[in-house]
């Protein structure tokens, strides 16, 4: 018998019934949890009133929402937003969605950085994520973002308002930038598109189908392009002194070790995420 949504309870196991054989249990239970949180629905509610009636129209947008989740849809796009580092970031077809690996990377910067006042420039901001949770958790600095796609910055600039947070936003291409349109910054941060063209085949459905081609994937002869250019910004636009960090590929760390190297930087380190995979360099430039 089909199971019907009529109370708190029943949407795990209509989740369960309508997804099995599209996802794994556990992911599952997690688009439970956050579609009781996209309901206002907690989890004390679910423990002390487990029968309490959904209405209709709560009960008719799971049922979109898990028809929209049965194409490969990610979530974050079925639902609009997601949560970065306690901030809420509304996404579309033009932004990639914020990994939690990136989320360890505005915490390193974080902890490194704490109390900082100066200016921040984060370069492929895309739906902003990076630079509004920097500048809620840095009040006292300056953040600049920037990115070549016009639909990406004006959802980032919509993100930064929903945030309560002032961050200026620069449409340019770090290829061929225009340096006078930047003052130059005592932190810059980037996770650029790191992923080989050839690792396309191992990567999920959900994920190829979906998200920006373009936020995501560089040639196989060409790598480090976007780092590459990102150091020759920092060049103008880095203060002496100045830290760097990016999220990187980790098949490619050694090579970004070299290079970050290669361009006399200082205290070059590669950092490990919560998974032990060499996902970020950092580094110092040098005066």
């Amino acid at each position: 018998m089909a199971v019907k949504i009529q109370t708190i309870k029943d949407i795990k196991r209509y989740l369960l019934e309508e997804l099995t054989g599209f996802y794994p249990e556990t992911e599952i239970s997690a688009f439970a949890n956050i579609i009781r949180d996209r309901l206002h629905l907690t989890g004390q509610q679910l423990l002390a009133f487990p029968e309490k009636p959904l209405p209709g129209k709560q009960a008719s947008e799971i049922v979109a929402i898990c028809k929209e989740l049965k194409t490969g849809k990610p979530i974050q796009y079925v639902l609009g937003e997601t949560c970065f580092f306690n901030c809420t970031i509304t996404l579309d077809a033009s932004t990639l969605i914020p990994r939690p690996e990136t989320e360890e990377l505005v915490d390193l910067i974080l902890k490194e950085n704490r109390g900082y006042n100066g200016l921040i420039i984060d370069i492929g901001t895309g739906s902003g994520a990076i630079a509004i949770a920097l500048a809620v958790n840095l009040p006292g600095s300056m953040v600049t973002a920037t990115d070549i796609s016009a639909e990406a910055l004006k959802k980032a600039g919509e993100n930064a308002a929903l945030n309560n947070v002032n961050v200026q936003f620069i449409e340019s291409d770090i290829f061929n930038s225009e340096t006078d349109l930047f003052t130059p910054a005592g932190i810059i941060v980037s996770n650029p598109p790191y992923v080989r063209e050839s690792e396309k085949k191992n990567m999920h459905q959900n994920v190829t189908g979906f998200e920006p081609n373009s936020a995501l994937f560089v040639p196989d002869s060409e790598p480090l392009r976007y780092y590459s250019a990102i150091l020759r910004f920092a060049e103008k636009m880095l203060e002496d002194n100045g830290r760097v960090y990016f999220e990187i590929n980790e098949a490619l760390w050694q090579e970004m070790n070299d290079l970050m190297h290669s361009m006399r930087y200082s205290d070059v380190r590669v950092r490990e995420d919560i998974n032990g995979k060499k996902r970020f360099i950092t580094g110092i430039k040098n005066g």
